[in-house]
């Protein structure tokens, strides 16, 4: 066990000395009560510890105290825990500081529900402090708070640091479990690398965890991608000798395959042999066929498609308005928008239909849009507050049209109602700048988010990278991809094809 400790300190030595020069625990708190720019103001409460503070609580329900009595380390851990489950994690964290302030140390549990709130956010950064913290408190993580630093390192493509972290796991002689492999099958399918995807395959067979029709499907996505979509099928005529029944996972697998190389009558052939098996179409297999009818332009078929999952009680994601409304209103075809926006309405789809109607504001009438202010107040008229992913799609619905001006606007209202700007948001502002032909701008935002230390993502780099090739400088696109080599992220297949077609237009202009 001595030795277990002494090789897991070693780690933590050398996996956080760039981040936190100091592993004092006096300062950890210093660390986390991070405070952004003025611009960015943040809602959290992080108080630092010193004789003279006194901490200040959170009004929550769940965090009253009778008279002057004061909070024990039980009392803590279980407002932490609440707030964890609640979805307050900013709240979760102020809780943490307050607590560490007065001494208190939290419960392995207590660090197990911020940690896994945190990666389901994203916010890798606070999540790898946490494991820090842990570290020097002699607290042991589990393997799922591995599979959470896991998962938040790759959705970033850092695939340097999630290897530093398989390596540590095997030295500790902690064992990777299905979740584990089914992580990084999820990264190596979406960065489309084919290799190191059955690689991970064949070490799930050796170790004797049983092929899913998940890894099924992955492998069918990969093959997908690629452009090898007959290969695709022939894994679903093994897997029905091996007298697998095919369920959900692999018939969206095919009828993805089909939709993504514009076989769309094959797909819904798939679709409706899947209804014949008896498998219900669930929101993906509905939004996987609307999608690609709209994107073939055959629109009639994805107004119906979209009537008929809202008849089997079914709402589609956000992002399929957004392409069903821009499609139909470059048609001018709104009365069709509104006569689904009402059906929506009278199908019980309250919340989903307030995001409808906003979209419907926002890609306007005959061209004329509305200010964001007017949209986020038709939202909340609704009855319908505004959360930092409502936020991202609103944004994300100028920033498509290249409104630079009004995806900031949305951005400065989310910071209004006390939404502290992530890295999607972010990524987002940078395409909408990059959209309207303003690289300088989407750069000055890349080098902000420097500044506030949010760690970019592929997404950040591969979107800057097509800022550049939009407004014809090439010769910067070599540069932010070794940029993002350097800041540990690994390429993936759309940052590669960025990289290969400016590289190729620098050619033909220096031939």
């Amino acid at each position: 066990m001595m030795a277990s400790s002494l090789l897991f300190h070693t780690f933590i030595d050398g996996f956080f000395p760039l981040r936190f020069p100091s592993h004092d625990s006096s300062c950890l708190l210093v660390h986390r009560g991070h405070f952004p720019p003025s611009s960015f103001p943040s809602n959290r409460h992080h108080i630092v510890p010193s004789a003279q503070s006194s901490p200040v609580f959170i009004n929550s329900s769940n965090c009253t105290l009778l008279g002057d009595e004061e909070p024990s380390l039980e009392m803590y851990n279980r407002w932490i825990r609440d707030r964890c489950r609640a979805g307050d994690i900013d709240e979760a964290m102020a809780l943490l500081s307050q607590m560490e302030a007065k001494g208190f140390i939290p419960s392995p549990l207590s660090y197990s529900c911020l940690m896994e709130s945190l990666g389901a956010l994203g916010r890798t950064s606070e999540c790898e402090l946490l494991f820090l913290e842990m570290s020097i408190l002699g607290i042991r993580p589990p393997l799922r708070l591995f599979n959470v630093l896991l998962r938040g390192f790759l959705r970033k493509g850092q695939l340097g640091l999630s290897c530093r972290l398989l390596a540590v796991m095997d030295a500790l002689g902690i064992h990777k479990n299905r979740e584990s492999f089914e992580i990084l099958l999820d990264y190596y399918v979406s960065a489309g690398r084919l290799d190191d995807t059955w690689s991970i395959i064949n070490k799930m067979r050796r170790q004797g965890f049983e092929l899913t029709s998940y890894v099924y499907s992955r492998v069918i996505g990969i093959y997908r991608d690629n452009g090898m979509w007959k290969k695709a099928i022939a894994i679903v005529i093994d897997i029905k000798e091996m007298g697998m029944l095919p369920d959900h996972h692999i018939y969206n697998a095919v009828i993805d395959s089909f939709g993504k190389h514009g076989e769309l009558s094959e797909a819904l052939e798939v679709f409706e042999k899947m209804k014949q098996e008896g498998v219900t179409p669930n929101v993906n297999t509905w939004n996987s066929l609307i999608r690609w009818h709209c994107k073939a332009g055959d629109l009639g078929m994805a107004v119906d498609l979209l009537t008929s999952m809202q008849v089997q009680g079914l709402c589609p994601d956000p992002k399929i308005f957004t392409t069903i409304i821009s499609r139909l209103g470059e048609q001018g075809k709104w009365d069709l928008i509104r006569e689904n926006f009402q059906y929506m309405k009278h199908r019980g789809h309250e919340d989903s239909g307030a995001i409808y109607a906003v979209l419907v504001d926002i890609y306007g009438q005959y061209g004329r849009f509305q200010d964001p202010k007017e949209c986020i107040c038709a939202l909340k008229s609704e009855g319908l507050q505004p959360s930092t992913s409502i936020y991202c799609l609103l944004a994300n619905a100028y920033a498509q049209q290249g409104l630079w001006e009004q995806t900031l606007k949305v951005l400065q209202l989310m910071e209004e109602d006390g939404i502290e700007p992530n890295l999607i948001m972010l990524n987002v502002l940078i395409n909408a700048f990059g959209v309207a032909g303003k690289y300088l701008e989407a750069l000055s935002i890349y080098h902000h988010m420097e500044e506030i230390g949010i760690s970019a993502d592929v997404v950040t780099y591969s979107t800057l990278m097509k800022a550049f090739i939009r407004a014809r400088k090439f010769e910067k696109v070599p540069q932010i991809y070794k940029e993002m080599e350097a800041g540990g992220c690994t390429p993936d297949r759309k940052a590669r094809q960025l990289l290969e077609t400016a590289l190729t237009v620098l050619e033909q202009k220096n031939g």
